[in-house]
């Protein structure tokens, strides 16, 4: 086998590592964007520990079947930009999402969520999800309320005990 067969080889068992290890992906169509626009989405995706990368769409397309994620195939045309994240499985959607709010350039194409093929739509809707430390504050929330609701009920009935015996 040549080298430069093997090199590609080489290429797409990373794609594809990165496929399998990333609990959140997200496909973008970057066409449109100027250098220091790249730049700033570069820099806040980096900011959250996400890898944004720009691959040739046969090389992606092998990796994702490799992968078994063939879904996103269809997707694989054009100038795209793959956000991989292994950490937080919103941070990539809401990222783009917010950049591609200020910047009509950039669009949004298909996710992969945790190993399943996410369509455009979930993928925005995904963006409007609280990180985990505001869902973690949110369940906490919920879970402290009948406790708060129960100690002001009994507050209530004290200070209604009180008033009677004034």
């Amino acid at each position: 086998m040549s080298t430069v067969i093997e090199a590609k080889q080489q290429h797409i068992d990373v794609i594809t590592e990165q496929f399998k290890n990333s609990v959140s992906t997200v496909l973008v169509d970057y066409r449109g964007l100027t250098v220091s626009e790249m730049t700033e989405l570069r820099k806040q995706l980096r900011e959250a520990n996400i890898e944004f990368k720009v691959y040739k769409n046969t090389m992606t397309r092998r990796a994702a079947e490799k992968a078994e994620l063939t879904e996103i195939n269809e997707f694989l045309t054009g100038p795209n930009a793959i956000a991989f994240s292994n950490e937080d499985v919103i941070a990539p959607a809401k990222i783009l999402n917010n950049f591609a709010k200020d910047h009509e350039a950039l669009e949004i194409k298909a996710g992969i969520i945790e190993g399943q093929f996410t369509p455009v739509e979930d993928v925005k809707a995904i963006a409007t999800l609280p990180d985990k430390d505001g869902l973690v504050s949110m369940l906490l929330s919920v879970l402290q309320a009948p406790v708060r609701n129960f100690a002001y009920a009994v507050k209530a009935v004290g200070e209604e005990k009180e008033n009677e015996e004034a």
